[in-house]
This record gives C-alpha cells, structure tokens and sequence, in this order.
C-alpha cells in the first residue's frame, strides 16, 4: 500500500508517540513511594525529608521582571485560586523572584499553619530577567523572599535557570552561603531549576542538588532536548541519586492548554517514568485545576486497575 508524504508523516509521528508511551505506567525503574488513586497524595521529594502533594502548582506562567499571567490577572482573583488550590489539596507550591507572586502567597496562606504546606522559591543570578542590575548574595536575597512571603523559614530554594554544563563551579559562593542558610534552619533543601541537558546533567553528580526542576512532558515541547527518551535517563539518574525531581512543563510551556489529548498523554508519560516526584502547573483558573486533577486521577485509577 502506498502512503502520499501527508500520510507518511503521520504515521512517523504516531509511532513516535507510541514509543514514548509504552514504557510500563509509574516505570521499570520503581518509584520511592507507592501512589493511590488521590492526585493530590503527599510524596516524598527525594531525599530531602519534604513531602509535597503528587500535583503543584506553579505561580508564575509567563514569569519575567516580576510579573507573570498571575500578576497580571490581579491579586484578588489570583490569591482566590491559590486558596482554593489548598482546599482541593494542594500542598507544594512554586515561586521565584522572577515571577512576582510572593505576596500573593503570603495573602493566600496568612491564616494556614505553616507546617501544613511547602514553599519553593527561586533566585535569579543571571543578567536581566529582574528590574534590579545588581545581583545580592543568597542570604540576603533569601532574606528579602521570607519578609516578601511572611514565613520564618523557605523550604525549598532554588537557582533559577541553570544552563551551563559547569553551573556548580560558577555559582559556587551562592552554593555555600545557600548551604550555610539550610544548616541554619532558614532554608529546609537547595537546588537548582534546570534549563538545558548538560545542566540536568551536573546536578546528578553533585552532592550540594538537594532537588531539581526538569522539564518533562511526552512531546519534548519547552524541553531540554525534542526526544523526551533523551531526557528520561538523565532523570532517572537524578532519582536514583536521591534528589528530589519537580517535573515542569507538562503542558509544553502551555503549548496545549487547549489540546486534551496531549495533556493526558504527558500526564501518562510523566507518571510513567516512576522518577519524577510532583507534577507543576500554573494553573490561572479553578477550572483549570478541576480538569487537570480528573486527568491525573483517571490516569491514576486505571493502573490501579491493572494492579
């Protein structure tokens, strides 16, 4: 039978497809912790002795200069999601300077205990990016973030977009300052957010990564490679290692927001891999986090099923 290019294409990207499904669902690899068919169950992070919700979210889509679509839909209609994202179960969330959401945390959570839930932020130390040209060492923009945030203590602090393969000699100081804090009480894990496979890369080797954000979905959209199997080992890597693992861009970046299909397809990939520990969304809209909450919970119950 003959195929015309059209056809051809389609049926390469379907096979495509199928190869980055059909590892076995939660992976040969095994995961730290056995999950229920809740898609807001608490998880361990790694290694880090933190446990967040199986779903987090995200609070700074479209993040630069301290603003992001969360800042830009105003505080009062953003802190009500961020509330209610706690009521549906919600335990991690995700912040960076770079995204300008601090006091939208800090307003939506006044009245919660602070033990009740996790809080990463994320330090910019790359030109741009931020209004301010100057680059403060850690401790005193760590400092700045617990005033913004309104907690004694930050869970989890990252270094936002690491890129190059040698990052870890680079940003060193910041490292050791960030180390002094954790062994302080001022800050409970440290790591880095990931922006390319060479980055991803060094944080296996290194003993200072408490944690890592990868970027992970099915399509390789947003990615640190187009081949998501290019990606996958390097995160199982970091899973073995006892890192915690926050897979990032499951929606392609919001590439397909709007594609139903390709959500669930990234949500079964994602939680097949068995390494990556919570999943971040920015979500802008309850309804967004209701729809997302069912896909993982379908997704959840029918390896339930087979089990």
């Amino acid at each position: 039978m003959k195929m015309n290019r059209r056809e051809f294409l389609a049926a390469l990207t379907a096979a495509a497809g199928v190869a980055a499904l059909r590892r076995p669902l939660f992976g040969a690899q095994g995961l730290r912790h056995a999950l229920s068919a809740d898609p807001f169950q608490l998880v361990p992070l790694g290694n880090t002795g933190l446990k967040v919700s199986l779903i987090g979210a995200g609070m700074g889509t479209s993040g630069a200069m301290r603003q992001s679509n969360m800042t830009r839909m105003g505080k009062e209609k953003y802190v009500s999601v961020l509330k209610y994202a706690y009521e549906k179960g919600i335990r991690y969330f995700d912040c960076a300077d770079l995204y300008g959401t601090h006091e939208h945390a800090a307003e939506a959570f006044k009245s919660v205990p602070r033990n009740q839930y996790v809080l990463c932020s994320k330090i910019w130390v790359s030109p741009g990016g931020i209004p301010e040209p100057e680059r403060p060492d850690a401790d005193k923009v760590v400092d700045r973030f617990r005033k913004e945030l309104n907690t004694d203590y930050i869970d989890l602090v990252l270094l936002h977009c690491m890129t190059e393969a040698d990052w870890c000699e680079k940003q060193k100081r910041q490292m050791d300052i960030l180390s002094g804090l954790k062994a302080k009480g001022i800050i409970k894990a440290h790591g880095a957010s990931i922006h390319s496979l060479e980055a991803l890369k060094a944080c296996v080797d290194s003993p200072w990564v408490d944690s890592a954000h990868v970027r992970i979905n099915a399509f390789g959209n947003a990615m640190d490679d187009h081949d998501p199997e290019k990606v996958a080992p390097v995160v199982e890597a970091l899973h073995k290692a006892g890192k915690g693992v926050v897979g990032m861009k499951l929606i392609g970046g919001g590439r397909f927001r709007n594609d139903p299909d390709r959500i669930d397809k990234s949500i079964q990939y994602v939680l097949g891999l068995g390494t990556v520990d919570t999943m971040i969304v920015g979500f802008e809209e309850k309804g967004q986090l209701d729809d997302y909450a069912a896909r993982v919970k379908r997704v959840l119950e029918a390896q339930a099923g087979k089990g």
